[in-house]
């Protein structure tokens, strides 16, 4: 009987030692994993907090002509969303006007010119530009489509706009010099 009993007791060390082995084993795996779920973690944590001012910014396309391909590209600005919320159109033209910050573009809007007023009716946004901006643009119709198309461009970039009308010192149905664009017609971003 003393042979079972040593025997029963040694098979239930034996039980046991695999028992507590095996927990252990399991608390070093799950010990191990959680180390490196928080390395992991850690690594996502930003080496820098977002201001307020980062918050309030917001990239706007402006559209310019390429110096050497002379194609049409976009711009890209941060801007403070806070200068948009008064008149977002007037200024996204004035930023035109004041051209590109990329010396490979150049500025379409003639030089001069000023924006009299700028008018969102429905989805075409009326902009009445001072004379300046037929007097002082370059003839010909390749030119003269460019200077509409960086304006098309830019302001339909704003989800409310869809297409421009343009008015000289207040009156409709202008055109260029040259006569080959008139401005009788709406501009759309289709058109181009």
């Amino acid at each position: 009987m003393k042979k079972k009993e040593g025997i029963l007791i040694v098979i239930v060390l034996i039980i046991l030692v695999v028992i507590l082995g095996g927990i252990i084993y399991y608390i070093n795996i799950n010990k191990n994993k959680t180390e490196e779920e928080n390395k992991i973690i850690e690594e996502y944590i930003p080496q820098e907090e977002i201001t307020d001012e980062q918050l309030k910014n917001t990239i706007i396309s402006l559209y310019f002509i390429n110096k050497e391909s002379n194609e049409i590209n976009p711009e890209a600005r941060t801007i403070n969303v806070n200068s948009l919320i008064d008149n977002p159109y007037k200024y996204l033209l004035e930023e035109l006007i004041d051209g590109p910050k990329n010396e490979k573009l150049k500025k379409a809007i003639p030089e001069n010119t000023k924006i009299n007023n700028v008018e969102l009716t429905g989805d075409i946004l009326k902009i009445d530009f001072s004379i300046d901006f037929i007097n002082n643009a370059p003839e010909g119709e390749e030119a003269e489509n460019m200077i509409i198309e960086t304006i098309v461009k830019t302001v339909t970039e704003l989800n409310e706009v869809n297409s421009i009308k343009i008015l000289i010192d207040g009156q409709e149905n202008q055109g260029f010099k040259d006569g080959s664009i008139n401005f009788e017609k709406v501009f759309s971003r289709e058109d181009y």
